[in-house]
């Protein structure tokens, strides 16, 4: 028998109703006014013909309409597919397809994108459904209890290695992420959660999650802007925020000399391996940083730092969180300490497998385990290093070069602002790294200081064999880089060569 959980944001509003759950720069609800926005929702989502189980795209921006609808599908029972919306129409429309899309549901911002795209589904602006007039004089649509096995979302990866997939989270997988983050961060009653990565992202769904299990208040921002963040870190008291590394260095270039207050109490670090001089900034002016590793797969993060080794283990992404669990597999063999190989970890976080694709979920799932396809190490005292993509690997002569480490040590010369490295066809060794640069303002440097910079810190065949410059790196929504677009722009000469 399926284990079964009252309606979360009924048992919420029900607990804490008069606590704030959304502020935002336009307005602020509570638990007990968000029920009350969700439910009415509901019941106009079911009178224009949405029900339980039914698939419905989401081609939202981050405002409070978008939380309400994210909640009144899921009080009806119906699968949000969220939906990338940097992604092409013909993008679109192949993962609407994909994922069997009865309805999409799309904010203002992307009426003609979500028109083009869902020409086969009924697409629905979402201010027009808030006109319906339900017939109903009670919220009959809002289910009482949730099954933790039963779908919630399905989210697509980036496609990194072919066709996007449809990663399936069940109500268990965003339950089990939200615990296992309270018990190594901790909870407290007048924790700020603020969101400036997308909501169609798993880094904002899972905060938007944790927020309504722990009775705590989110503070949205439509879209990232570090001045805003900084000062709604200041001004707002906000204790706790979710970001990438590129993110946290223009938050911290903008805030200058001046530091954080005291109640921000962590930020956590996701996105890839951080960059050493990121992390070493962030121990000087005292930032609580902690670095975290997830992916759309375990509904978020599954290995965190614990605040106790915030500095004595800088650079490391901690140890997994309550009750997952981590190995570094090689060959089918389990690795000894300080040996690299593939991280591997099962949780109940951890989805159960991809949307029509047993194919896929057979390859990545082996007997629970999940392959993440990302490289890293566990230290002498069981703590992870990330230390890269495997699709992401350069493999040059036979050695393993990964593209973090190089970045990580250009980003320690003053005039490197921005640095992507990937790898590029060489005749004689196969592959060799290339680095493509964003300067500071009013600073260049050629390619022979940056090799000579790079000579007394990294072996030879790690040294990038040509450098380029660009004014803005390729990232997707939340900020990651894009490092195939880069082979692309380096194979068709669309950069700067330095010299």
């Amino acid at each position: 028998m399926s284990e079964k959980m009252p309606n979360w944001l009924k048992q919420r509003a029900y607990l804490t109703p008069e606590r704030p759950a959304i502020i935002t720069k336009h307005e602020t609800l509570s638990f007990q006014e968000l029920l009350i926005r969700v439910e009415q929702l509901a019941d106009q989502l079911t009178t224009v013909g949405v029900r339980q189980g039914m698939h419905c795209a989401l081609l939202i921006q981050n405002n409070i309409d978008s939380i309400v609808l994210i909640r009144a599908l899921e009080t009806i029972g119906a699968i949000s597919v969220m939906l990338n919306i940097r992604l092409t129409e013909k993008e679109l429309a192949w993962q609407m397809n994909d994922a069997d899309v009865s309805y999409c549901f799309y904010t203002s911002d992307f009426q003609d994108k979500a028109l083009t795209a869902g020409k086969e589904v009924q697409s629905i602006k979402l201010y027009s459904i808030t006109q319906v007039k339900s017939l109903k004089t009670s919220s009959s649509s809002s289910r009482s209890m949730f099954k933790l096995d039963e779908l919630h979302t399905i989210m697509y990866t980036s496609g990194t290695t072919g066709k996007p997939k449809g990663v399936m989270m069940t109500y268990g997988n965003h339950w089990w992420s939200a615990i296992g983050s309270s018990l190594n961060l901790g909870i407290a009653e007048k924790d700020r959660w603020l969101i400036c990565v997308p909501l169609f992202h798993v880094s904002g769904l899972s905060i938007l999650m944790r927020s309504l299990f722990y009775g705590i208040t989110i503070v949205l921002h439509e879209r990232f802007e570090a001045d805003a963040v900084n000062t709604s870190i200041i001004n707002e008291q906000v204790t706790m925020i979710s970001v990438v590394s590129a993110m946290l260095t223009t938050m911290l270039k903008q805030l200058g000399e001046e530091t954080y207050p005291e109640n921000l109490r962590c930020v956590l670090l996701g996105g890839g391996p951080a960059p050493m001089p990121l992390l070493e900034l962030c121990k000087h002016k005292r930032v609580p940083v902690f670095q975290t590793y997830g992916m759309t797969e375990t509904a978020s993060q599954i290995v965190t730092l614990s605040p106790e080794y915030m500095l004595s283990k800088l650079g490391s992404a901690g140890k997994p969180l309550f009750p997952a669990q981590l190995r570094i597999v090689q060959d089918g063999q389990d690795m000894e300490r300080n040996n690299e190989g593939e991280i591997v970890v099962c949780g109940p976080n951890v989805t159960k497998g991809y949307y029509k694709r047993p194919d896929a979920t057979e390859i990545t799932i082996q007997q629970g385990w999940l392959h993440t396809g990302d490289m890293g190490y566990l230290d002498k005292d069981g703590f992870l290093y990330v230390l890269d993509r495997r699709s992401d690997l350069i493999i040059s002569g036979g050695e393993n070069i990964y593209p973090a480490e190089i970045e990580s040590v250009l980003l320690e010369h003053p005039s490197v602002l921005e640095v992507g490295v990937c790898g590029v066809e060489s005749e004689r060794w196969g592959e060799v790294p290339a680095a493509v640069l964003v300067f500071e303002k009013n600073s260049f440097c050629s390619g022979i200081e940056l090799k000579q910079f790079l000579e007394e810190r990294l072996a030879k065949y790690k040294i990038p064999k040509v450098f380029y410059s660009v004014e803005k790196l390729p990232r997707n929504a939340s900020m990651k880089l894009l490092r195939r677009t880069l082979k692309s722009w380096i194979k068709h000469e669309k950069l700067t060569l330095l010299h």
